[in-house]
């Protein structure tokens, strides 16, 4: 499973002074980013590839405040994917510097072409590099329903 530790700042306090809602979804995104990087699929190839990624939902999960003074460690690991690469989904736990499991964060996205500005399927160099990402033991193959499974639909005015 691929980590990354990081201090808590002043900055990711909120006026309760433990760790604020959007810290979470910080760290989240920093150690995913970091893992992408680590397996080869890094902004340059985002960019070669004219693809970046589009979050359709983030689930944060608290089960013990995270405060300023001791490091904590996130996780990162692939929980599904599409057969063409385009739908993925992560799921990120915390652990306080005790190991202790103190958050788990899910989230599910996608591939979008940048020119296009739709969702695609990945470039076959891409979609290679992916498919040997290491996963999770429950992970699941992704179709566009995965993406809905929360029950939210738009609901226009």
């Amino acid at each position: 499973m691929y980590t990354k530790e990081f201090d808590v700042r002043w900055s990711d306090l909120d006026a309760n002074r433990h760790m604020a809602n959007s810290a979470y979804q910080n760290f989240m995104s920093h150690t995913r980013m970091a893992f992408l990087i680590d397996n080869n699929f890094g902004q340059r190839e985002m960019a070669h590839y004219e693809t970046g990624p589009v979050i359709f939902n983030e689930n944060i999960f608290y089960f013990k405040e995270i405060h300023q003074g001791r490091p904590i460690t996130v996780s990162c690991e692939v929980t599904g994917m599409s057969e063409d690469g385009s739908l993925f989904s992560f799921r990120h736990n915390f652990y306080d510097y005790k190991g202790r499991n103190v958050a788990r964060g899910l989230m599910t996205g996608a591939w979008m072409n940048l020119r296009e500005r739709k969702i695609t399927s990945l470039h076959p160099e891409l979609h290679e590099k992916i498919k040997h990402f290491p996963m999770s033991d429950d992970f699941k193959v992704l179709n566009k329903l995965d993406t809905r499974v929360h029950g939210e639909f738009p609901q226009d005015r």
